[in-house]
């Protein structure tokens, strides 16, 4: 999917006319098309072969990447649009060309009287995009015409910054006797506002992050984040849909991951402007949870979400999870390791004396890196070994796996997992109560911690019972032969987990731990002793499968 513009145009209209100001790149030979078989008399007439032979000559606007095939005046009575379709979303689609623009009135200033009396000025700052480009790109180079649009009229409005440019590249165009490259190349000298421009289809397409000071003022900063992430994804389309939903699925227990040094974010901090962000990294580690870090940088976690989605958007951080000694990671399948691999040369300028091959065959198998640490290893060898991990999940080299967990109690799952919830297996109570929901209620509201339970086996089948009320007879069969059932902390806990569908593979061991406020061990404890109608498996969290292995 094509996501550099092919071209940025500038247009005006007044009440002197329209005219196209300025274009970037403006060193485009035509696209001459000729026909592939000449006649070889001019003057006859081409017979019913060459006729029904001709092949049809298809027409394209792209030569090269750039816009070709379209002159000054073609363009300027394009864009030069009528009132009525300013101030709102522009988009044109010619041949393999889709031009999107936001045209916006600016209401001309007269510097000797410094009033607001000399008229109004149509400002079309249009990007022409490959037809290809999907609706989440033209919507970004919408966005960034409108917010261009906004920052003109400003810049119109304090000292008529548009009036003087566009007097000047007027001049240029009337004086130059040369070719329109020649005019362009002139104003291109004389004009901020063409620098500007300039700039600003370099950013676009060298890394989708614009970085520009208009009228040596307005500092002026965009994302193109389907061209952003590309760098550090190697070459994935990221739409915003997908980081939205990235940040939507952000959880307390979720770590934040910079692609960069922290001292490499100054210029972006700076840029920012934001006392909170940078508060926050003064306090980053890839250790830290997000609440953790929240309350080490004396922020709110909504506020720590807010400027997690910001780094992530602007393909500064991706999301991950606290490396910690119970994480497991493997090789990812797209890591690019193959002998030749620039990668190879950059681990060994950051950690000299190691080679990537080595280190990351250990990974070749889902590895803790508990199961990496020797008691008998100095802390410096251990803090290498973070570093190490840290260095390949910051490259996408490495994905984390999560416990999935399954309730299976027999060999084709559980028959009645959907209506478990709404539909129990037994009907009316026979000690009195008139209704299942009124047994289901009793339950609820039963304070199960304070029951003594008693030796006999009546006894314990009166309580297992109680749990798995709610549980088909098939399913409470296959759970009675599992000795833990004669625990009622295990049963109980079982039981929760269960109803609350925590088994339904849906929820990672991570998640549910957080979510139940269970200590690791207490869950794979239960693990271990329902494994018989418990499946377990390795698989990476969905939330952020986005940012750590790329397509």
């Amino acid at each position: 999917m094509e996501v550099n513009p092919l071209s940025v145009i500038l247009v005006k209209s007044d009440s002197k006319g329209d005219r196209l100001l300025f274009r970037y790149p403006f060193h485009i030979q035509e696209n001459k098309q000729k026909s592939s078989k000449a006649r070889k008399n001019p003057y006859t007439l081409p017979s019913a072969d060459e006729t029904l032979q001709t092949p049809t000559i298809c027409s394209s606007n792209i030569n090269k990447g750039v816009l070709t095939g379209f002159s000054d005046e073609v363009l300027s009575s394009l864009f030069a649009v009528k009132t009525d379709l300013c101030n709102k979303k522009f988009e044109l689609k010619v041949n393999d060309v889709r031009f999107v623009s936001h045209p916006t009135l600016l209401q001309l200033k007269n510097k000797q009287t410094d009033k607001d009396d000399s008229g109004i000025m149509l400002i079309n700052i249009v990007f022409a995009l490959s037809a290809l480009a999907s609706h989440s790109v033209v919507g970004c180079y919408h966005d960034l015409s409108q917010r261009l649009g906004i920052i003109l009229s400003h810049e119109e409005e304090r000292c008529g910054y548009i009036s003087e440019q566009t007097q000047t590249m007027m001049a240029a165009h009337d004086d130059c006797t040369t070719n329109n490259g020649s005019a362009f190349q002139v104003i291109l000298g004389k004009c901020t506002l063409a620098e500007n421009v300039k700039r600003l289809y370099e950013n676009l397409c060298n890394s989708g992050l614009v970085n520009v000071t208009i009228n040596r003022w307005i500092s002026f900063s965009f994302c193109l984040p389907q061209k952003a992430h590309q760098w550090h994804l190697r070459g994935q389309i990221v739409e915003p849909d997908d980081i939205d939903r990235c940040i939507q699925a952000l959880r307390p227990y979720h770590s934040l991951l910079l692609l960069h040094p922290v001292e490499h974010l100054i210029d972006f901090t700076c840029l920012d402007c934001s006392p909170s962000l940078i508060k926050m990294l003064t306090q980053y580690s890839p250790m830290k949870n997000l609440q953790t870090l929240a309350a080490d940088s004396d922020l709110t976690l909504s506020h720590v979400f807010e400027l997690t989605a910001h780094l992530v958007y602007w393909a500064k951080a991706t999301v991950i999870f606290p490396v910690c000694a119970t994480n497991r990671y493997v090789i990812s399948p797209s890591a690019p390791l193959h002998h030749n691999s620039p990668l190879i040369d950059k681990f060994s300028k950051v950690f000299p004396g190691l080679n990537l091959i080595r280190t990351i065959h250990e990974f070749s198998i889902p590895t803790s890196l508990l199961s990496k640490f020797n008691p008998l290893c100095k802390p410096n060898l251990q803090s290498s070994l973070v570093q190490n991990i840290i260095w390949m999940l910051q490259h996408h080299l490495l994905l984390q796996l999560h416990t999935y967990i399954e309730y299976m109690p027999t060999e084709s799952g559980a028959p009645n997992k959907a209506n478990r919830k709404c539909e129990p297996s037994r009907t009316e109570s026979e000690s009195g109560a008139s209704t299942v929901s009124e047994a289901f209620d009793f339950i609820k509201h039963l304070n199960l911690e304070s029951v003594s339970f008693a030796s006999t086996d009546d006894d314990k089948q009166d309580y297992q019972e109680e749990l798995l009320l709610d549980f088909p007879d098939e399913e409470r069969t296959q759970i009675f032969k599992i000795p833990a059932t004669n625990t009622p902390e295990d049963l109980k806990l079982f039981a929760r987990l269960c109803r609350k569908g925590y088994f339904e593979g849906n929820h990672h061991v991570e998640e549910i731990m957080y979510l139940e406020n269970l200590r690791r061990s207490q869950l794979t404890q239960l693990l271990d002793k329902f494994r018989d109608v418990l499946i377990t498996y390795d698989s990476e969290d969905p939330a952020i499968a986005m940012f750590s292995c790329p397509m």
